[in-house]
């Protein structure tokens, strides 16, 4: 049995956005070593998404582009207008500041 169709359907798996930008997510900010100290503090969120899929590891940049979303979308549950990651991404898993700035 060919393994072909396992692996074109693994590729393309591993290759699609499961995460989808909430109405309001896309107006908050992501500040990359920013002073925030003037912001008011809404608390922290950790983003966490599929890293593997069965034995392919997903592309980075997908997985880094999905956390950002998903800590987006937590920032306007929170109130929140700015986001800023505090760890690495390890293992699919980042956590992100959240802060009302404006």
């Amino acid at each position: 049995m060919s393994r072909l169709p396992l692996l074109v359907l693994v590729a393309s798996l591993a290759s699609c956005t499961w995460v989808k930008m909430d109405e309001g997510a896309s107006s908050v900010r992501v500040a990359e070593g920013s002073d925030l100290s003037a912001c008011e503090s809404k608390g922290t969120v950790t983003a966490s998404v599929k890293s593997k899929v069965g034995f392919y590891e997903r592309n980075d940049l997908k997985v880094a582009e999905e956390l950002e979303t998903m800590a987006r979308n937590s920032a306007v549950d929170a109130g929140a207008d700015t986001i800023q990651p505090v760890s690495e991404i390890a293992d699919g898993e980042q956590k992100f500041a959240m802060y009302r700035c404006r």
